[in-house]
């Protein structure tokens, strides 16, 4: 099925969702800011007396384990339970799993005690929460040896969910329609706080679209061309970080339908 991202950008637009946040402290401010100048509205609140009240009142909810303590992850469950009772779509972004067991454990509390709607990592952190015996650099990928979209695929069938690793190229699957972004710009790698940005893309666009998959491949591709747009004659990265949210602020149909990249791709898992 073919995909306009910028109609669900004007969604976002026009209904200016409340996206909760209990995410990594390095980034915060970034995926608040994001998630703004898309039109939505971000809220950060991670105390556990208030984060079942703050998700029974929001559109989608972004779990980021960036920055992971274990009450913080206890704030994240209570925040996804009360995102089950009201039925809205859970973002987690599994940052850095590969790296530690302390990590990889509460990234399974988080998948195996609440309902996780989206999984989204680079392609050594997801392959290590499909079970691939993979090491993660601290927040960066590390080498996988099977083919990524296969590991996607299997991992939302198994977890029936939609599934998110990022990288040169995006991989958006729900394991059945599977997507392939490649809008972007390497001087996303020269910042930091793409990747996490990228999570409070997916959960902007996840409110205002019950179809994930879709709803994931067009987050990416608008912001993938918010990228390329800010690295045109940009100097360096303090300069395109500044640059990417204005270009994703002005986005305009012209600029998206000209260059999407979302290519549906058929694959199946073994």
């Amino acid at each position: 099925m073919q995909i306009n991202a910028y109609d669900i950008l004007e969604k976002v637009r026009a209904e200016k969702p409340l996206v909760h946040h209990l995410t990594n402290w390095v980034t915060i401010y970034d995926c608040a800011n994001v998630v703004k100048v898309l039109g939505a509205s971000p809220v950060m609140a991670h105390a556990p007396e208030e984060v079942a009240e703050m998700s029974g009142i929001a559109s989608a909810l972004v779990l980021n384990i960036g920055t992971l303590t274990t009450d913080l992850v206890e704030s994240m469950k209570i925040a996804a339970r009360s995102a089950k009772r009201k039925g809205i779509p859970v973002v987690l972004d599994v940052c850095g799993a590969g790296a530690t067991k302390f990590r990889d454990d509460k990234s399974f509390e988080l998948l195996n005690e609440t309902r996780i709607d989206v999984i989204k990592g680079n392609a050594s952190e997801v392959a290590r929460i499909a079970g691939e015996d993979v090491r993660t650099k601290g927040v960066d990928g590390g080498a996988v040896g099977r083919d990524l979209a296969e590991v996607a695929v299997e991992l939302a069938k198994g977890r029936v969910c939609t599934v998110v690793i990022t990288g040169k190229d995006d991989i958006v699957t729900d394991g059945g329609a599977t997507y392939i972004v490649t809008n972007g710009h390497n001087m996303m790698g020269g910042i930091v706080g793409t990747g996490c940005m990228a999570a409070s893309v997916i959960g902007t666009f996840c409110a205002v679209e019950s179809d994930l998959a879709r709803a994931a491949a067009s987050g990416l591709c608008c912001f993938g061309i918010a990228a390329e747009l800010a690295a045109e004659d940009c100097p360096g990265p303090g300069a395109f970080k500044e640059k990417l949210f204005d270009c994703a602020y002005s986005l305009n149909r012209e600029q998206i339908e000209s260059m999407q990249r979302i290519v549906s791709a058929r694959t199946e898992a073994p």
